[in-house]
């Protein structure tokens, strides 16, 4: 593979918009596919030059690395936005004959997840072992265990503490601004609220003491990978990986609107907007961010 081939691709792929972290993932495949084309010793140099034969290639040589089908869809997903921003609207197509996930053999994955509610226990164990290795860390999930948030958004959190402290003290809930999904703000509802002022207490010392940062990296790309490398480290992975967090956030926040007179339908369409879904998601919310660990029961 050329460099050049490989800079292109990323380009396109930061023009195909989106969240930071789409962005990003979406430029990690571009530089996985020039690596792997280079690998597979197949010599272009222009996206005008990328051929069917060049994707199926690609998707059978990560077949036989045993990617999931769930993974290779998103991975197709994502070449078919850097393709359509290249103009190769053709091979951008999905119902494309030979490149449609059918075609390719990566149909039929569940898009309903693999993660389920962490538990209290289990929360309390690995923060402190994350305590250990960075509090920044160790606070950020506590506060997206009882927020709702994200990893981009708790990551830069810092910049909205005071503020969600102010909001709370006045019998608010908390608007989530800096890092959600799409750049669209949305409001979450806060059902410890006693809870969640002191983390955010303590949060604001925290950042006071470390360049008024959370996770004190130069860059929110580093800051980010500091941020999930830790929780690997620490033992978030599978079923507990740091969505788990939102996961176990949305069962408490359901039964928080039920106790407090709404309809299961309601309290379900309420937390789908708190997560930032949008209120025609509350079914999506009740199949997949309420499934139960039974290893948990």
């Amino acid at each position: 593979m050329s460099g050049k081939l490989g800079k292109q691709l990323v380009t396109l792929a930061r023009q195909g918009g989106g969240s930071f972290k789409t962005v990003s993932d979406r430029s990690k495949i571009a530089s996985r596919f020039s690596e792997r084309l280079a690998t597979l010793n197949i010599q272009i140099r222009d996206v005008s030059h990328i051929k069917t034969r060049h994707l199926e290639n690609y998707i059978r040589s990560r077949q036989g690395e045993n990617i999931s089908s769930r993974t290779l869809q998103n991975e197709m997903a994502a070449l078919r936005s850097i393709l359509s921003q290249g103009g190769r609207n053709v091979l951008a197509n999905p119902a494309h004959e030979k490149l449609s996930n059918q075609a390719l053999n990566i149909s039929g994955a569940s898009r309903e997840g693999t993660k389920v509610a962490i538990s209290d226990e289990r929360l309390r164990e690995i923060v402190l072992t994350v305590s250990e290795k960075d509090s920044g860390v160790a606070l950020g999930i506590q506060l997206a265990r009882y927020i709702g948030l994200r990893a981009e958004e708790t990551v830069q959190s810092a910049k909205s503490l005071k503020t969600w402290r102010k909001n709370l003290e006045a019998g608010n809930n908390v608007r989530v601004v800096f890092g959600s999904k799409g750049g669209r703000p949305r409001d979450a509802t806060v059902f410890d609220k006693e809870k969640v002022v002191n983390l955010l207490n303590e949060a604001i010392r925290y950042i006071e003491k470390n360049n008024g940062k959370l996770i004190d990296k130069p860059t929110l790309h580093q800051a980010l990978d500091r941020y999930h490398n830790v929780l690997r480290e620490s033992g978030m992975t599978g079923i507990h990986a740091p969505h788990s967090l939102r996961y176990a956030y949305s069962k408490d926040a359901v039964n928080h609107h039920l106790e407090n007179g709404m309809s299961r339908k309601e309290a379900e369409a309420l937390v789908s907007m708190d997560l930032g879904h949008g209120d025609g998601r509350g079914a999506y919310v009740s199949r997949v961010y309420n499934r139960i660990d039974e290893s948990d029961e």
